[in-house]
């Protein structure tokens, strides 16, 4: 059995495209609050600094200790501060601190080299004597996966110690997770938990006595009724993703200049993945004077970041979710109702600086039928690049792996099949030497790690580089404020009949060459700036990859047959062909689908299409689609289908 090492490159983080992590996704920012205070001084002022002793002889004795507390208490900057200080990083070892997000990593790391008055990548780096899980709460994918191997890692390393932190008090899983213990003597007990001490204040609840029929609408004239009848304090807003934040902030931007001139201004800022990082700061500037500020947020808001000031909460009682369909092998973004453990989490961030309000846009008879807690992403998630990451550590029988919630047999099952069929599996279940290895080691999923390897074969590396980048990314086109741009007269000069994909290329391309790489241009053309250039940075990352592998890098030029087929390589289980009444059909389940608003083929008839995914709203939308020939399923994916000659 061949396992992944450590090298230049590393598995890593995933670039594919966030979609829930538009919800998952955003800046975590530590801003000094104090900022008359020395570094020290302000460390002391934490609510953790009174547990400090405590913490420190547990994780002495303990070899899992679970540690709960309110977002802002201190968890995230101070424990590894406290282990450095207590020597556990003596004689070369490391304390480890994984976050669910790359730019939490980053930051947590930044601050804490401030903190300690140390150089970025000296004592402090981003990356082994302890390992804390921060944010364990939010039950992240390989959060799981995380969890799974240390639990594994210590049945050898009785010396390791691993701290797991979570910022909600449903921390008991975790303790009888790590907890091997299974005597009655707690003195055997190999794991602890402790609950960190904050000051909340008491937050009252409104339901709402009818059920909402439009949580957007009702949300905005909910902040205009807190704004005139309640006392100063700002609002945080829970919606569920950047369409409904935009929609909601420009709204009570517009009826704000209807207020009289003599009331309290109202200040309305979003938060949200992919938001200008200009604009993430903004929420954490003071409020100017005679001003209530509007957070308008995603659920990044409920534990993720800390935010002071806050004293009236809107929860719309929904959230957007990834979901993965084992019937259908498809995966969707849906909008679900919250868990209780979410509504309390998002009442509590009205608690922190007093007497708080949360108005809760549902009834409290619906509050009373929500599930306790979220589904584990783990169970609700497409498996693939689990599995592979799994077996690359020579965990072969991934349906035995010690999960903290198993996922579904059925999920599990179709990730195995699926990469049998990319070819990444072979009959025993093994990866496939090096097309098996080499999709572990991506940080795309496996059917866009499919395309790429499988390029120099149609002659288009270059090309799916570009395509494979651009899906890696999300608003592409903008907007522009008081701009007098045509947007879709702009996004018509890059469209090509053949779909998404290319069109996707075309500006890609036109960013590099005509463009110049130019944030002036991608004004005048209505495209994202920063976007373009994430596009352009994920490209040279992945060309590392193929240049490692040695896989050929060539330009098929203008042929696009070459691209739609190399596409097909990877997406032939995404394959689906139009009916009389212009919907789709998915070729391999017959499941119904329909053309998203945003793709270059929504008002053009296309007989058969691939997809890249699936969005589910008022319809489950297909997202980034390409025309091709039926015939061109049966040449380059034979073993997934069976086509009839009359079938066209």
């Amino acid at each position: 059995m061949a396992f992944w090492k450590p090298g230049t490159i590393a598995p890593g983080t995933s670039l594919d495209r966030e979609t829930e992590k538009e919800t998952n996704e955003a800046l975590v920012t530590f801003v000094d609050r104090g900022t008359s205070l020395s570094i020290q001084q302000q460390r002391k002022r934490l609510p953790i600094y009174k547990s400090r002793d405590q913490i420190l002889y547990l994780i002495e004795n303990y070899q899992t200790t679970i540690i709960v507390g309110h977002t802002g208490c201190g968890k995230t900057t101070q424990i590894p501060q406290y282990l450095n200080e207590a020597g556990w990083t003596a004689n070369g070892y490391v304390v480890a601190c994984t976050q669910p997000r790359r730019v939490a990593a980053t930051t947590v790391a930044d601050r804490v080299a401030t903190e300690m008055n140390v150089k970025l990548g000296e004592e402090v780096g981003y990356s082994i004597r302890v390992i804390m899980i921060d944010e364990a709460h939010e039950r992240s994918l390989y959060t799981d996966v995380l969890l799974g191997i240390l639990k594994k890692i210590l049945k050898k390393r009785p010396e390791l110690r691993i701290i797991v932190s979570s910022a909600t008090l449903d921390a008991e899983a975790f303790y009888e997770y790590f907890n091997t213990n299974a005597t009655n003597d707690s003195e055997k007990d190999n794991a602890s938990i402790i609950s960190l001490e904050g000051k909340m204040f008491p937050v009252d609840i409104h339901y709402s006595k009818t059920p909402c029929s439009d949580y957007v609408e009702t949300s905005i004239q909910t902040v205009f009724d807190i704004h005139v009848q309640q006392p100063f304090g700002d609002i945080l807003v829970f919606l569920t993703g950047r369409d409904e934040i935009d929609f909601a902030v420009g709204e009570i931007s517009e009826r704000a200049t209807t207020l009289p001139r003599s009331a309290m201004k109202i200040l309305p800022l979003p938060i949200y993945a992919g938001l200008q990082l200009e604009q993430q700061l903004q929420i954490f500037e003071p409020t100017p004077y005679n001003t209530r500020k509007v957070i308008v947020a995603t659920n990044i808001a409920e534990a993720s970041i800390t935010l002071e000031g806050i004293v009236y909460v809107i929860d719309c009682g929904f959230v957007k979710l990834r979901a993965h369909n084992p019937k259908t092998g498809m995966e969707s973004l849906v909008v679900t109702p919250i868990s209780k453990a979410s509504a309390q989490q998002r009442a509590g961030r009205a608690g922190r600086v007093g007497t708080g309000k949360t108005y809760r846009l549902y009834t409290e008879d619906s509050f009373y039928k929500l599930n306790d807690a979220s589904i584990p992403e783990i169970q609700r998630s497409n498996l693939a690049q689990v599995v592979l990451h799994l077996k690359a550590l020579g965990i072969d029988n991934v349906l035995r792996f010690d999960f903290l919630t198993p996922p579904p047999a059925e999920l599990m099952i179709r990730s195995l099949e699926l990469l049998y069929s990319l070819k990444a599996l072979d009959d025993h279940g093994r990866l496939t030497m090096p097309l098996g290895m080499q999709l572990a080691e991506f940080p795309v999923d496996p059917m866009l790690g499919k395309i790429l390897l499988d390029s120099y074969k149609f002659q288009c590396g270059e090309e799916m580089l570009s395509i494979a980048a651009m899906l890696s990314v999300q608003d592409v086109f903008i907007i522009p404020s008081n701009s007098e741009i045509d947007v879709d007269e702009e996004k018509r000069k890059f469209t090509v009949e053949e779909g998404d994909h290319i069109t996707l290329l075309n500006v890609f391309n036109a960013f590099i060459t005509r463009g110049k790489k130019s944030a002036r241009w991608c004004h005048e053309h209505c495209l994202n700036f920063r976007t373009l250039s994430r596009a352009l940075s994920i490209h040279q990352h992945l060309k590392k990859y193929l240049d490692r592998f040695e896989v050929p890098i060539e330009s098929c030029g203008n042929d696009t047959v070459k691209i739609r087929k190399c596409l097909i390589s990877g997406y032939f289980s995404q394959a689906a062909k139009m009916m009389p009444d212009g919907s789709f059909r998915t070729v391999r389940d017959n499941v119904i689908l329909y053309v998203h608003p945003s793709s270059v083929l929504f008002t053009r008839n296309a007989s058969w299409v691939i997809f890249h995914e699936v969005v589910e709203t008022t319809k489950a939308f297909m997202r980034d689609l390409t025309v091709i020939d039926p015939a061109w399923l049966a040449e380059l994916a034979p073993h997934f289908y069976e086509f009839k000659k009359s079938e066209k």
